[in-house]
């Protein structure tokens, strides 16, 4: 393995675990008051591995709503996911069959925005930089969510301080982070507004898969633009 591209990878996470790292401890603080043990908040995370819409279940479980709806409230969360890994698959088309499945398992959000950049700023995107992104990523959330967990009880409840206001700074940083690109306005004007739209009248979670819905058929429409200079596919690292 290139130990250049390992230590790129790992540099590259290091940006977004500092915007992220406050949510992953807000997430293990939240676990802990919910009442969950620290071995089930550990393996919740491990598994799941996917912040949003664990709030989501937790918020849910709270309530005592039915598991049926539990699962499809997290699929609305979650839907985003099936577009990454759409948009993501011409990028790494020279992976492996178990790569790409490691590689999708991986696929959260800093992970597919600093690949695209990567791919699409004409630099290689090897397995060896994904997993070194990816894996740096993956421990040290593990690593806050269980901070969190422990020392979350000494604040209390992390939403009566605003706490929760870092999930949604946090995926603006990333939305901001693809302003360059071709019709990055109108996709989120038009993602905004039916999200919010659809959270007065239709609710929540929901209004995120509709949001996002909205985006793809205002991007779809738009005429293409100019298509931007790519290196021949890589190997595989």
């Amino acid at each position: 393995m290139n130990r250049e591209e390992i230590w790129a990878g790992m540099r590259a996470a290091v940006p977004t675990l500092l915007s992220s790292l406050p949510f992953g401890v807000l997430l293990g603080a939240v676990s802990a008051n919910m009442g969950l043990s620290l071995a089930e908040i550990v393996m919740m995370n491990m598994t799941i591995y996917a912040g949003a819409s664990q709030l989501v279940g937790l918020e849910l479980f709270k309530h005592n709503v039915a598991p049926w709806l539990v699962v499809a409230s997290i699929f609305a969360v979650n839907f985003r996911h099936i577009l990454y890994s759409a948009a993501i698959t011409k990028h790494i088309d020279h992976f492996s069959f178990g790569q790409k499945a490691l590689a999708f398992f991986l696929l959260v959000d800093p992970q597919f925005a600093e690949s695209v950049k990567r791919s699409e700023s004409c630099k290689k995107l090897t397995m060896t930089w994904y997993l070194a992104f990816g894996l740096t990523f993956y421990a040290v959330w593990q690593i806050t969510c269980v901070l969190g967990a422990v020392f979350g009880k000494l604040v209390g409840d992390p939403r009566a301080l605003g706490l929760d206001v870092l999930l949604t700074v946090y995926f603006l940083g990333l939305v901001l982070g693809f302003r360059a690109k071709d019709k990055w306005l109108p996709t989120v004007i038009a993602s905004a507004v039916a999200s919010t739209t659809a959270w007065h009248f239709v609710g929540s979670p929901w209004h995120v898969s509709i949001g996002a819905l909205a985006g793809i058929v205002v991007a779809a429409g738009l005429p293409l633009g100019p298509a931007p200079e790519r290196l021949p596919s890589p190997e595989a690292a």
